[in-house]
């Protein structure tokens, strides 16, 4: 029987973004190597032999290519990469190509940032805005506590910070990693959003458990302790147990009214509540507007799966009221406090919108934004036409239902009957 030859594998090595000497392997692999593939930085911070070629990473299509005429030939290749890069790095484009890898990562810069600072990180998200729109990671950060971001020219930390304001976050800027020009500073969105930062850059977003707008912290240097950086209260704040950041939450969702504060039944019933949660898509990286919120059970509902949400509210009470019902269940509903549609006007822009109060100006002001999808409850017949006209005129498809809930109840002697809950149309505006 003949045996086939092993197949060479492309070596991926992670030099450390702590600044810590490379992998021990690193010196063997090189010593081998046929090929050696890096950026203009890594290719400089290491010893290159000279009978080796070598190729400097711009656009990536030219370095596959040569790597997979290497494996094809048998020439031992290396690729030289950020510390871990098997996280966002380039692991995932090399296996993209087809080709065997074997990795040697080191420390991550999300690693590193977090280590510099003295915050345990395996409650947060780890998201990046490098190649990809940065709403998604703008979005992750309002709505989670703790949230790491690798950020990318275009997108780094003023982008981010400007997205942040009007939130209670305190970022982190880890500037140089690894390097004698290392710089760590705490600031407010605001402040971020008004500076220069130095490529590449790590950003950390923690809930603020100091008041908006608090002065920012000097530049940190390597060695200082972690509460020059960062408030001892903000250290373990918000964080979420079982280690899932933005995963679906263990008590459920489409929870029963009694689970919120509300005032004389003015809820989205639970029966309700659970086809519109569906039809909003809530996830990790959107945001969702909540408009005419009362109890704010739908927009917290979202948010315990992970998405951002803007809840609109004219009635300080019921204000109030979403507040205490956010906290209660451990999420943060940022509270926008006016009347539609005028309220609407600066806000960000939201992937998906739920309008539980409001007419049809309302209605037309979120079509005019023109967010991918757009539910909203009806109890009045004669608004469901208009309603169904006005997203088909503005380009959505539109899918509707009536829910009739007969919910179980108890009568005097054992036994039992239905009681029938108000009937609710519910529409479903997409975008194509």
């Amino acid at each position: 029987m003949t045996q086939m030859a092993p197949v060479t594998a492309v070596t991926v090595v992670g030099l450390d973004a702590a600044g810590a000497p490379p992998h021990p392997v690193l010196a063997a692999v090189l010593a081998t190597a046929g090929l050696v593939v890096g950026a203009a930085r890594h290719l400089a911070a290491v010893p290159v032999p000279a009978g080796a070629d070598s190729i400097t990473l711009g656009p990536l299509a030219p370095a596959l290519r040569r790597l997979a005429e290497a494996v094809a030939a048998g020439v031992p290749a290396v690729v030289l990469a950020s510390g871990d890069p098997g996280l966002f790095g380039i692991v995932r484009r090399l296996r993209a190509a087809g080709l065997p890898l074997r990795v040697v990562p080191a420390v991550s810069s999300v690693a590193a940032a977090f280590a510099r600072v003295g915050l345990p990180w395996d409650g947060a998200a780890v998201v990046t805005a490098h190649g990809r729109d940065p709403r998604a990671a703008v979005n992750a950060c309002r709505a989670l506590p703790l949230v790491a971001v690798l950020t990318a020219p275009g997108a780094g930390a003023a982008e981010l910070g400007a997205g942040l304001i009007g939130w209670s976050r305190r970022l982190l800027v880890a500037e140089h990693l690894g390097t004698a020009a290392e710089r760590i500073r705490a600031v407010t969105p605001e402040q971020a959003a008004a500076e220069t930062w130095a490529d590449p850059h790590v950003l950390l977003s923690l809930a603020d458990p100091e008041p908006a707008g608090s002065a920012p912290a000097d530049p940190v240097p390597v060695g200082a302790a972690p509460a020059d950086v960062v408030p001892e209260t903000a250290k373990a704040d918000g964080m979420r147990a079982d280690n899932q950041p933005a995963a679906a939450p263990a008590g459920g969702w489409a929870l029963p009214e009694d689970r919120y504060t509300h005032r004389s039944s003015m809820i989205t019933k639970w029966e309700v509540r659970a086809l519109v949660v569906a039809r909003l898509r809530p996830r990790l990286g959107r945001l969702i507007w909540d408009i005419g919120a009362g109890s704010g059970s739908v927009g917290i509902e979202c948010a315990l799966l992970g998405a951002a949400v803007l809840a609109v509210e004219q009635d300080p009470d019921a204000g109030a009221t979403i507040q205490a019902n956010a906290a209660a269940h451990a999420v943060h509903v940022r509270l926008v406090s006016g009347r539609a549609p005028a309220a609407l006007a600066d806000l960000p822009e939201p992937d998906a919108v739920f309008v539980g109060g409001g007419g049809v100006d309302v209605l037309t002001a979120v079509v005019a934004r023109q967010p991918e999808r757009v539910v909203l409850t009806l109890a009045a017949l004669d608004r469901v036409a208009p309603a169904v006209g006005l997203l088909r005129a503005a380009g959505y498809t539109v899918e509707g239902s009536q829910l009739s809930a007969a919910r179980l109840a108890d009568l005097p002697g054992g036994s039992i009957r239905l009681a029938a809950t108000n009937p609710v149309v519910v529409l479903t505006g997409e975008r194509p």
